[in-house]
């Protein structure tokens, strides 16, 4: 389990004192113990695909980040912030690629935007960028 590997990388990372590397696998952590929290309330376990769904929103908030960092020209946090999404890309499955998105879409018999998306939603969970799949869908109409 993703959740379980974090721990170790934390681990491994506080003993080669990998400062970016340990930050941001303890942002990882609280945030899956937060939500693992929120799904025993209701019976339900923490899955890989919930990890990787925390990871790819935290990747965003790392990007805007990023980029406020960038406005103001201070270099060491970019360049901080790019080992840690260089760090949590490790975890994250291969993304599907434009071609194979297209080519998934050309192969469903409805391909009405709303149900493209949910295809995509259900069978491709963490695994594509919605937003790349509604790109990709609307050059194609």
């Amino acid at each position: 389990m993703i959740f379980e590997e974090l721990k170790k990388a934390k681990m491994e990372a506080l003993k080669a004192k990998d400062q970016d590397a340990k930050n941001i696998a303890s942002v990882m952590i609280n945030k899956c113990m937060l939500l693992s929290i929120t799904k025993k309330e209701k019976g339900e376990e923490l899955t890989d695909a919930d990890v990787i769904s925390l990871m790819m929103k935290t990747l965003k908030e790392l990007d805007d980040e990023e980029a406020g960092y960038r406005e103001v020209n201070n270099q060491e946090r970019v360049t901080s912030i790019e080992r840690q999404k260089a760090f949590l890309q490790n975890y994250l499955p291969k993304m599907l690629s434009e071609e194979e998105i297209k080519k998934e879409i050309l192969s469903l018999e409805d391909k009405s935007i709303p149900s493209v998306m949910k295809h995509f939603k259900i069978n491709f969970a963490g695994k594509v960028d919605m937003g790349l799949v509604n790109k990709v869908l609307r050059s194609l109409n």
